[in-house]
């Protein structure tokens, strides 16, 4: 299975990267996980439509037409850890990539949320960006876990 998670924003803090990189470490190689980092788009006066377009487009560029688009966007559907695990075998049976989308800190523009397979919320607080990355890796690990029986998740 390959994942691809593009999230907008670069130069993350050393404990982002440490926290990402611990659970990649223990994903198997069949379980391919890339981060693609687009960086955001200049906030110089621009007004919030012009910018998520800018945005948009950079992740456009990014990604590849026979992936699912997964947004990751506050006002989507609340999903579980084993909801997530059920939807990431599915597209395991199938052979699909999946492009899971960090939006920048005004969310995504709304032509590219209209693209995207599903939307799906980590919860209704609103999480600091760099935390969703390492929130993000660590359910991509138990994801993982939870398919292959392995008894990091004990739900």
């Amino acid at each position: 299975m390959r994942i691809r998670v593009l999230a907008v924003g670069t130069r993350m803090p050393a404990w982002v990267n440490e926290g990402v990189a611990e659970y990649e470490k223990r994903l198997p190689r069949e379980f391919q996980l890339e981060w693609v980092e687009v960086p955001p788009a200049k906030r110089q006066g621009e007004r919030t439509e012009l910018l998520l377009a800018k945005e948009a487009e950079s992740l456009q560029r990014h990604l590849k037409p026979a992936e699912h688009l997964v947004i990751l966007d506050v006002a989507g559907q609340v999903i579980s850890t084993e909801q997530m695990a059920a939807t990431f075998a599915e597209f395991q049976m199938t052979g699909t990539g999946i492009a899971i989308v960090i939006g920048g800190p005004d969310g995504v523009a709304p032509e590219l949320l209209a693209q995207a397979s599903q939307r799906w919320s980590l919860g209704r607080i609103t999480l600091p960006h760099p935390l969703v990355r390492v929130v993000l890796a660590e359910q991509l690990y138990r994801v993982w876990s939870i398919n292959a029986r392995h008894p990091y998740h004990r739900g």
